[in-house]
């Protein structure tokens, strides 16, 4: 009797084992094997406050997991089903069960991107930032004041203090934060490389060099030569020449501007109207990125005190005023002579 109970037991240890070697092999397997998603994929959206069993529910009601338990048991084992990530995930017909589960856990959620362009104004980048359908918009208004104050920086003028870049982020992420990414990029920048600037710059501060880097980002339409118009507008001022840049005019005018720069703009009085005032206006006028900051605290050598565009996108520099007006004549008046800023007809 004690024999046949024995081999009873025997017999059900051996099913229960191979019961659980099925059970560990088909969960093994099943891990393993791609999830059940159509060749466009599937956005699995978690919201705040989600739990993995809320989550594995919404996948086998939508069909793509067929074993949620399966899951469960496995996040339990290895610890993955404590911490889920808020956010969207990007499921793909080659995507396995476990790294799914791998992917809630570290937080791979799908990124977007947002460019800022060098020589945005700061009311561009905001426009740009409104439109944006993947952010959060908090600010119940974008007045330049309301953004600074939510930056911590309510004294600050914002122009010219946000990094030009590429960013990425996940759905949700507030308007606030992603500004401040790239506002504290430009601040680090500007840290970082103001100490290693050449020595006898004309700009004496950090801002200074931002002001300039955006008049310099404005005017440069070819990389190579940021470095030359760097060195023009700095030689420029250290003899106390005024630097003459249309951008200035232009972002003085406003709304005024319509396309075309007309001799009563040029003798207008203004801040920002460098033909008739000396040194830097009070503010950048743009977003300059890393080559044009990098330029006005490098700047090229030379002896180069005037350019003017030859309608390529590059400059013919000049030493004196003689060949400037010369390439003037040449470039932008098709070799007619006529008054300009700095050529009078005789």
């Amino acid at each position: 009797m004690k024999a046949s109970l024995l081999r009873v037991g025997n017999l059900s240890l051996l099913v229960l084992a191979a019961l659980a070697a099925w059970l560990w092999y088909d969960m093994d397997n099943y891990l393993h094997t791609p999830l059940q998603v159509s060749p466009e994929g599937y956005v699995l959206e978690v919201p705040m406050g989600s739990h993995l069993t809320r989550i594995l529910h919404e996948l086998n009601q939508a069909r793509i997991l067929t074993k949620p338990v399966y899951l469960k048991i496995y996040a339990r084992w290895h610890g993955l089903g404590d911490k889920i990530h808020v956010g969207e995930y990007q499921l793909t017909a080659e995507m396995t069960p476990a790294q799914l589960l791998k992917e809630l856990h570290e937080g791979k959620v799908i990124q977007y991107s947002i460019t800022i362009v060098e020589g945005w104004t700061f009311a561009q980048l905001i426009d740009h930032i409104k439109s944006n359908p993947y952010l959060k918009h908090t600010l119940s208004e974008y007045t330049p004041q309301a953004i600074m104050t939510a930056l911590g920086d309510a004294d600050m003028q914002p122009e010219g203090r946000f990094m030009a870049d590429t960013y990425f982020y996940p759905r949700g992420l507030s308007d606030v934060d992603f500004l401040k990414r790239s506002y504290d990029a430009m601040a680090t920048y500007l840290a970082q490389k103001w100490p290693e600037r050449d020595v006898g710059l004309p700009v004496k501060t950090p801002y200074e060099a931002l002001i300039l880097a955006s008049i310099v980002e404005k005017e440069t339409g070819l990389a190579e030569e940021r470095a030359m118009i760097a060195g023009v507008f700095s030689r420029r001022l250290q003899k106390r020449m005024r630097l003459q840049s249309d951008p200035t005019v232009i972002y003085g005018m406003g709304e005024q501007y319509q396309g075309n720069i007309r001799r009563r703009d040029l003798n207008a009085d203004n801040p920002y109207n460098t033909y008739q005032r000396f040194g830097l206006p009070p503010t950048p006028i743009a977003l300059p990125g890393r080559d044009a900051i990098d330029a006005v605290l490098h700047p090229q050598e030379g002896d180069a005190l005037y350019f003017v565009s030859k309608g390529d996108g590059s400059h013919y520099f000049s030493a004196t005023l003689e060949e400037h007006n010369e390439a003037v004549i040449r470039y932008q008046l098709k070799g007619r002579k006529k008054p300009f800023s700095s050529y009078k007809v005789q």
